[in-house]
């Protein structure tokens, strides 16, 4: 089997349950941006040497791989015609009190914020910090999406909260590393 097909060659690009969509479509545009999030995140994984956050982060992975494919199924092509989900997992309030779980634990060790923090703090924090602003971005994508079409609020739900949680750990990967933050202080200037 090729790996390519030739049917996105003038632009369209098939959503999961057949329709066709330009590939400029909101849609598209969310969960492609769920997956170059995916991608970033995989990137950060190879900075870290963690276990429990290198656990965390695959989870993470498959989780996004989830939203992706909702993100990528349009609203009336949820359910097949036998009245069954077209799709065999959603994410649910469980992966979001998870993330929330994971937060609090790391949060447990950190010192309180009283200023921004500037992106930094070594490698492995500055590539989640990469993470969480392209899983903003990812969010604003699903946000614009759901103005037009229906989107799940667990999904926006979920980005929310994982941009939280990457801010959170790459905090606490500083502090892993023994990396200074870097602090947006309007009084240094």
């Amino acid at each position: 089997m090729k790996i390519y097909t030739k049917t996105g060659d003038k632009g369209q690009t098939a959503l999961y349950g057949g329709t066709r969509v330009s590939k400029a479509s909101a849609r598209v545009e969310a969960y492609g941006t769920i997956d170059e999030l995916n991608s970033f995140i995989g990137v950060a994984k190879s900075e870290v040497t963690d276990e429990q956050v290198l656990s965390q982060l695959k989870k993470i992975q498959f989780d996004l791989f989830t939203v992706g494919s909702e993100s990528a199924t349009p609203t009336d092509k949820l359910t097949l015609a036998n009245g069954k989900s077209r799709l065999a997992l959603a994410i649910s309030e469980k992966e979001i009190e998870e993330l929330e779980h994971w937060m609090d634990e790391f949060e447990k060790d950190l010192k309180p914020l009283q200023y921004f923090i500037l992106p930094g703090g070594g490698r492995s924090a500055t590539s989640l910090h990469v993470c969480r602003t392209v899983c903003r971005r990812a969010e604003r994508s699903l946000v614009f999406l759901n103005e037009t079409e229906e989107v799940r609020p667990e999904l926006l739900k979920y980005l929310n909260r994982l941009s939280d949680y990457l801010f959170v750990l790459a905090r606490h990967a500083s502090k892993l590393n023994n990396e200074s933050e870097e602090y947006w202080n309007p009084n240094d200037r």
